[in-house]
Parts: C-alpha cells; structure tokens; sequence
C-alpha cells in the first residue's frame, strides 16, 4: 500500500526536509530540504498530482510549471506566482491566493470553492468549466480571462472584468458592485440576485448612476500605451 499523500516533514542534518507526494498514489515528486515551502521555487517542474494541501507556499514561483490536477486545499499562497502554469483540474477548495499572479495560466475545470483570491492577478487566465462559488475575488484582475465558469455568490466587487470572456456563466447571487466590466462578454449569462451598484457596464455605462456621465473612452482600453 502506498504511503500517505502529502507534504512530509522528515530531519535531516538539523534542516527539515519536505516531502511533495502524489496525492493519489504517494509518490515523492519533490524533496525541499527546508523546513518551509514559504519562498521557494518550483518554476518549470512537473508536478502533476501533487499534493500541497494546508502547506504555506505563500511567495512561491510556480510559473510555467506543470501543476495539473494538484492539491492545494486549505492553502496558505498569499504572493505566489503561477504565470503560465499548466493547472487544470487542480483543487483550490478554501485556499488563501490573496495577491497571487495567475496571469495566462491554464486553469479550466479547476475547483475555488469559498478561496480567498482578494487582489489576485487572473490576466489572460483560462478559467472554462472552474468552479468559483462563493470565493472572495474582490479587487482581483480578471482582464482578458476565459471565465465561462460557475461564479455563483462570488464577490467580484471592484473586479477588473475588461475584456473578459463570462459567455454562459453563472453570475447568481454575485456581488460586482463597482466591477468595471467594459467590453465583457455576457451573453447568456445568468444574472440572478446580482448585485451591480456604481458598476461599469460592457458598453461603458455606469449602473446605478447617471449613464451621461460614464466618461466615453476615446480609444479602446487596452491601448494604454497610447496619449
């Protein structure tokens, strides 16, 4: 029978030693001689199935590393980076991502039930198929992202949403108030009990308040290079 699954701690030499296994069969996919992940970088390694549940990886460097299907419930991941990573059908069920960077990261089929992700980076991220029911978004960058996703009672207050690709997704219950959700896309997406006040719409309305005096963008908002 396999071992647990899991982070392990073991001494070696006076430093601890962190074992990352498979969360299914057990097996050692990393050695950390450390006595925390806390900082550490896994940039670029393959780790598919790991599990990391309730470690602090907080300030971690996962980008472009191949995480698909890992474990990282009740995680504590504040500051780490994810930018390109490869993390589809991963498990993030109660887990702390404040300021983490998932920019362009592969993300579809993947679980953010009740996650902390305030003032996360999602920029360009592919979100299809997750489920982010009741995770706590507030202040996040979600620009350009693919987020045909389950975001019922999600709080996306003060979201940035440009760009974004909501086609289809469950919006029941979300709080966007003050969410500037220019050029999304919305069609069909279901939008029950949403909470929408000083919001900005996709075509550049502000909900709630006078739609005259949304200022008119004179060039597309991507364009920030341009004077």
């Amino acid at each position: 029978m396999a071992g647990r699954a899991g982070a392990a701690r073991y001494p070696s030499k006076g430093i601890g030693m962190i074992e990352i296994k498979h969360r299914e069969t057990g097996e050692v996919l990393e050695r950390v001689d450390a006595d925390t992940l806390r900082g550490h970088s896994f940039a670029g390694h393959r780790m598919r199935g790991a599990d990391f549940s309730r470690q602090d990886i907080s300030e971690c460097d996962f980008s472009n590393a191949d995480l698909r299907e890992c474990d990282f419930r009740d995680v504590t991941g504040e500051g780490a980076t994810f930018k390109s990573a490869a993390m589809s059908g991963c498990l993030f069920h109660r887990a702390d991502f404040a300021g983490a960077d998932f920019t362009d990261a592969v993300l579809e089929g993947s679980q953010f039930c009740d996650a902390r992700l305030e003032g996360a980076i999602f920029r360009y991220a592919k979100l299809a198929n997750s489920d982010l029911s009741g995770a706590d978004l507030a202040g996040a960058d979600l620009t350009v992202a693919d987020l045909r996703a389950n975001l019922n009672d999600a709080n996306l207050s003060r979201v940035d949403l440009r760009g974004a690709d909501l086609t289809g997704a469950n919006l029941t219950g979300a709080d966007l108030t003050m969410a500037n959700m220019f050029d999304a896309k919305l069609a069909e997406a279901k939008m029950a009990r949403v909470k929408m006040d000083g919001a900005i719409g996709p075509h550049g309305q502000r909900v709630g308040g006078s739609v005259s005096a949304a200022r008119k963008p004179t060039r597309k908002w991507w364009q920030f290079w341009a004077s």
